[in-house]
């Protein structure tokens, strides 16, 4: 069997002894098959694996918990609720913004998260592709068990964590968390549908940051 590099990144060996033998060449065919298709696929073909390559998992202190990429041309960067910036702000990231500002008391400028990345946070969807305009098109055929490996993967390592799920297509992962070792926070989606239902006011930000300063974890900067 050839070595296990699917997502080019420090994740790799954790992740492959909780993934099926045939999965990295499944992938592989599904990605071939995905991207020749006349109607396009976000993010880039090489940005699929970003999360994971931005984060590694030695760094790696929340994992924020995505549905699937943004749909629309230009938005999606491999990374979860993060868009560049000079784009119009999606509404769902425009609601994660006003909160940080209302839990932090402080403006965050930009809508690219990839300091966040780079400070250890995992901006991962539980699908990591999507057709343009059709939201939710690769839900169910192959990247949830990539995704289920990552949380337990995560979950496994010896470093106490914040899981942060918001929406119930996040919160399905709950159960390969020991509540015990990490902290779960969870929340209705921050999309306009629901986010006055619970997400706002539910203070993600700072009680992250509380835990992982109780654990002796430098906190993260939200608002760079």
């Amino acid at each position: 069997m050839p070595p296990f590099h699917l997502t080019q990144s420090s994740w790799d060996p954790a992740l492959a002894p909780l993934l099926p033998d045939e999965y990295q060449e499944n992938v592989q065919l599904f990605l071939d098959k995905i991207y020749a298709d006349a109607t396009p696929t976000y993010p880039a073909r090489e940005n699929v694996f970003k999360a994971l390559q931005s984060c590694p998992l030695d760094q790696c202190k929340v994992v924020i918990l995505g549905q699937d990429p943004y749909h629309q041309p230009g938005q999606a960067q491999g990374l979860s609720f993060s868009v560049p910036d000079g784009m119009k702000t999606p509404p769902s990231l425009r609601n994660i913004l006003q909160e940080v500002g209302e839990d932090l008391g402080s403006i965050r400028m930009g809508q690219d998260l990839t300091s966040w990345s780079e400070q250890g946070v995992l901006l991962l969807n539980a699908v990591l592709t999507v057709k343009d305009s059709s939201a939710n098109s690769h839900k169910g055929q192959i990247w949830e068990t990539l995704t289920d490996a990552v949380i337990k993967a995560a979950a496994e390592d010896s470093r106490p964590k914040v899981f942060i799920l918001w929406g119930k297509s996040a919160q399905d992962k709950k159960k390969l968390i020991d509540e015990n070792k990490h902290l779960v926070i969870e929340s209705v989606h921050p999309s306009p549908l629901s986010a006055y239902r619970g997400f706002f006011g539910s203070k993600p930000f700072s009680r992250a940051n509380a835990f992982l300063e109780s654990q002796g974890e430098d906190p993260i900067d939200w608002l760079s």
